[in-house]
């Protein structure tokens, strides 16, 4: 591989890497020679997914962790820096949606569940900021590292349902790049800040809403479709490359992007 684009022997921390996607970008970043450290929700899911990484390449590690416990995130960044040496990339997966933080047809604002808005905004958005807490504060010691956050399209447009989970995710842009400019201005060039934002993929979560029983796409499906002009849903694969390119040397000069990943969604009115 061109060494511009490696992550051979860098540290990266994963969190929600018991997920499809966390997974899926632990496995490539094992792949490709980096050391993964997988965070992971419930301690049954330690084992498995360390596992899952230990025959792909690198020195990985596993740990369960609330990304929202700074205490537990403080006690982990210290065991990993005193195993490794050093942590080169932080990537934030963690996070989702919360059935009652969405607005069906058939409803309106005033069905949402307070306590499931105030989930779905702490899940995704102070799931990314506390983990950025403790991390960059590793990266201003050492004067380099790199963070990728997850985005969504729900943070480029309002999209009809998820109005907690667009809010969280345009909290998560906003916040990217507001840290972007902050770690640069502050520790220097070398500490880089990006997000993803992916755009339709079936998944666990939302394969209710988009496929019937028997494979076939729901009206939901048929209106993303006719908005995306390579016209199919994603793979989940079709990250690892955009976010080895935003943690590799590749991206030196790139920090508070918030890149599409989304077949042309974005960027097509649709006309």
């Amino acid at each position: 591989m061109n060494e511009m684009f490696s992550v051979e022997g860098k540290v990266a921390v994963i969190t929600g890497a018991a997920g499809v996607l966390g997974g899926s970008l632990a496995r490539h970043f094992a792949s490709q020679g980096a050391d993964v450290v997988a965070l992971v929700h419930r301690p049954e899911q330690v084992d498995s997914t360390l596992e899952s990484l230990k025959s792909l390449g690198g020195n990985p590690c596993a740990y369960a962790c609330n990304v929202m416990d700074k205490e537990v995130l403080n006690g982990i960044a210290d065991e990993v820096v005193s195993k490794y040496g050093k942590i080169d990339i932080l990537i934030n997966v963690a996070g989702g949606n919360v059935p009652g933080a969405t607005i069906m047809d058939d409803q309106n604002i005033w069905d949402m569940k307070l306590e499931d808005w105030e989930k779905v905004i702490n899940l995704n958005l102070n799931g990314t900021v506390y983990p950025c807490l403790v991390f960059t504060r590793i990266f201003a010691k050492q004067g380099y590292g790199c963070v990728l956050n997850i985005s969504s399209m729900a943070a480029y447009d309002a999209l009809s349902r998820v109005a907690g989970y667009g809010a969280a995710k345009e909290g998560v842009s906003n916040f990217t790049r507001w840290l972007a400019q902050d770690m640069a201005i502050k520790y220097g060039e070398k500490i880089r800040v990006n997000a993803l934002a992916p755009g339709f993929f079936i998944g666990k979560q939302n394969r209710a809403a988009l496929l019937k029983e028997d494979g076939s796409y729901t009206p939901r499906s048929f209106k993303i479709i006719a908005k995306t002009p390579m016209r199919r849903f994603g793979d989940i694969n079709e990250l690892n490359g955009a976010a080895q390119f935003l943690c590799s040397d590749a991206a030196t000069f790139v920090t508070g992007v918030i890149l599409p990943i989304d077949g042309g969604f974005s960027s097509f009115s649709g006309v």
